[in-house]
């Protein structure tokens, strides 16, 4: 072979820092070796991985994403054939994880937690973002596995389902249509609508309205899902979400009501997302299986 993996090693870690200094204080090994290798291999391809910045460290350039999302699952079947023969439940290596960031605070760290139980040598290096975030970032490879919401994938992606689940209102507790069993989108869409900014989104929600020929008297958008409860919570709008924390209340203490649509929407899924030209990694099938089985034990955060 005309690289080797150390190459690939220590060109993973000017990728994951940024900065060649604290990719060879990870390694243990010096600054010029970090920059010897990545320069080994810029050579070997005939173009530049990485773009260097005097103060600013740097960036892989869209050629190196491309060799960087390879080199990962080189050394992971590097590390899979030099396991042959152990354990299966010894395996080490790193997932490297995106997770839609309204999901994020109420399934990923307890299945993280399982995850590190049985298989403490795994690290997992999480990144929370938007849809159009972990889009971007699972086409270029620099995510292994996603957890998201079916809307905004790029192609190529396989999709696990994790839970199905179907749209409710949010409403004040003090709101005219907070005493009904059902809630129809007629009545909501006479009301301030507040949606995430999320472009996906918020136009999925739009979207269910135009089926039926409706539109919102107004919309309100705001970035974060909590900040769309409490607004709501204070009486400032209703909205139509599909997540659902364990607790009906908003952050500053003020109850929700959550209640079905009256109208049949479509279901949106919650899935693991990734590559299907590319087998998954053991910590990445570890992760899988963790958050199947968590999922399949616990009750869903949406009205149903």
């Amino acid at each position: 072979m005309k690289f080797s993996l150390r190459q690939l090693r220590y060109a993973l870690a000017a990728a994951k820092h940024g900065n060649l200094t604290l990719a060879a204080e990870e390694l243990h090994v010096s600054q010029p070796s970090i920059s010897t290798a990545i320069t080994e291999l810029e050579q070997l391809f005939d173009q530049p991985l990485f773009v260097r910045q005097r103060g600013l460290g740097v960036a892989l350039t869209p050629f190196g994403r491309t060799v960087m999302a390879q080199a990962k699952r080189v050394l992971a079947e590097a590390r899979t054939f030099a396991d042959i023969g152990t354990d299966i439940s010894d395996f080490s290596g790193e997932l490297v994880l995106g997770c839609y960031a309204d999901l994020a605070p109420y399934c990923l760290p307890q299945i993280l937690r399982r995850v590190q139980q049985d298989h403490p040598q795994v690290t997992v290096d999480m990144r929370e973002g938007g849809f159009d975030y972990l889009g971007k970032r699972l086409a270029e490879g620099s995510l292994e596995l996603a957890l998201t919401y079916d809307l905004g994938l790029p192609a190529h992606m396989e999709c696990t389902e994790l839970r199905q689940l179907t749209a409710h209102t949010l409403l004040a507790a003090d709101h005219p249509l907070a005493s009904k069993s059902r809630v129809s989108l007629q009545a909501l869409s006479e009301c301030n609508l507040v949606v995430t900014d999320q472009i996906h989104s918020s136009q999925h929600v739009l979207d269910l309205f135009n089926v039926y020929g409706l539109s919102p008297a107004s919309v309100q958008r705001t970035h974060s899902f909590e900040f769309q409860r409490s607004l709501v919570a204070n009486g400032f709008g209703v909205a139509l979400t599909y997540t659902r924390p364990f607790g009906d209340h908003s952050y500053d203490g003020q109850p929700l009501v959550c209640l079905p649509i009256l109208e049949q929407l479509p279901a949106q899924r919650i899935v693991l997302a990734y590559d299907q030209r590319y087998p998954l990694t053991p910590p990445a099938e570890a992760f899988k299986q963790h958050a199947m089985a968590w999922f399949k034990e616990r009750p869903p955060f949406a009205s149903s």
